[in-house]
């Protein structure tokens, strides 16, 4: 089977898709990925073939602090280039795998005939009882419903794709949609690549869906040499670890608070390892014996097991991955699905829910060494760990996909 790949984003977005990629062509099938030219070296040390997408600028978005209408912007800009670049690579594949944000692709399949696959990282069907997963209030409100939110979501959407995307469909033909918000999942099998432990799931979604598990990739090439150091960085005493991170994201506030956490560490006697990610986190932090700064990337399945506790931003790759290890986890969302991850990780059990990233003080010390000493936490995340190993992400997607061609 000849398979067209389709994702673009940061770490947590690609990382999966190459791990897919490579699956697909270990069971015989013939696999294109399209991604964003900053992951072009981790395609070529995979030995996956690949084309790399015009607009291509998610890295210079997250150098800054997003903001919604950064997002929609973005949004309205990829349009033409999806439609330029999946109409005449689509007609050589059976095929179209592709994540969300290709928000031209479902036209493009249904213009061309072939089956389209859409994966997403959260609960992204509109549904009666789970607000939409890029709001900050994941948990459902008394009188606000819901259904309410996705309204809303679905008019804004609407708002700033269906012009971009009728236009192209009208020069093809196509008839124009009514609504994207109904169109995309109505025509495309909905697969949900997150763990239904972790995640949730509505029953009563009205479209075809499955959800198969989150797919983590352990291939990635990394730097040996700083592994070495974090390595002798634990190993040289007891103390307990805290892994603090943004990942691709970034903040204003980002250095204050990180120094704030490190004053918090050192004063009780922890030790902090800070993960640089795309904003250089950590660069204003003086050097200390009790600080590692893992300015090279290293997979998360080597530095997490290692740790006490982690901090982040809640990306969903970093929130599976310390669920994964059973790790107790903190989250100070920043946009979009990070309230949603930072919600369910506290309704588990797995951590005290979110942090605010602009607040330090009593309440941050006194949220930080619950994190690390509550023994709950760390048997409800352990809990889950458990379960997470247990999914088979990748062979359900891979599974998924062979079955709707």
């Amino acid at each position: 089977m000849k398979i067209l790949l389709v994702t673009r984003g940061s770490q947590g977005d690609i990382y999966p898709y190459l791990k897919l990629a490579k699956e697909l062509m270990s069971r015989s099938h013939n696999v294109m990925l399209h991604l964003p030219k900053v992951f072009e070296e981790h395609a070529k040390v995979a030995n996956i073939p690949y084309t790399i997408q015009e607009q291509d600028d998610i890295g210079g978005m997250m150098q800054n602090e997003l903001s919604i209408k950064d997002l929609l912007s973005w949004t309205r800009r990829i349009i033409d280039t999806q439609f330029n670049e999946l109409v005449p690579a689509l007609r050589e594949y059976d095929i179209l795998v592709a994540s969300n944000t290709e928000f031209a692709a479902p036209s493009i399949a249904e213009y061309l005939k072939k089956p389209c696959l859409r994966t997403a990282y959260g609960p992204l069907i509109p549904s009666r009882t789970i607000p939409p997963p890029v709001f900050p209030w994941p948990v459902p409100h008394p009188v606000i419903k819901p259904s309410v939110l996705w309204g809303l979501l679905n008019s804004s959407l609407n708002l700033m794709v269906k012009k971009s995307l009728n236009k192209q469909r009208r020069a093809l033909n196509m008839p124009p949609i009514l609504d994207q918000a109904k169109h995309a999942p109505s025509n495309a099998f909905n697969y949900l690549m997150y763990s239904s432990t972790l995640g949730s799931v509505d029953p009563d979604w009205a479209y075809r869906w499955a959800i198969g598990g989150y797919i983590f990739n352990d291939d990635m090439p990394y730097n040996k040499s700083v592994y070495q150091n974090f390595l002798e960085f634990i190993q040289k005493d007891g103390k307990k670890a805290v892994f603090f991170t943004l990942g691709s994201c970034n903040n204003n506030e980002h250095e204050n608070f990180a120094e704030k956490l490190f004053a918090i560490i050192k004063t009780h006697g922890y030790k902090l390892i800070v993960g640089s990610g795309w904003c250089r986190l950590g660069s204003t932090l003086p050097r200390h014996d009790d600080l590692f700064l893992l300015d090279s990337v290293v997979p998360h399945n080597l530095v997490f097991p290692h740790c006490s506790a982690i901090i982040h931003h809640g990306g969903v790759g970093t929130t599976h991955s310390a669920a994964r290890f059973g790790i107790p986890q903190m989250i100070q969302p920043l946009f979009l699905d990070q309230w949603y991850w930072a919600e369910q990780t506290r309704k588990l059990g797995a951590g005290p829910g979110k942090v605010n990233i602009k607040h330090g003080g009593a309440n941050l010390e006194k949220k930080v060494l619950d994190l690390i000493n509550n023994e709950n936490y760390a048997q409800k995340a352990a809990g889950l760990g458990e379960k997470i190993r247990a999914e088979r992400g990748l062979k359900n997607a891979c599974i998924q996909i062979e079955n709707c061609a």
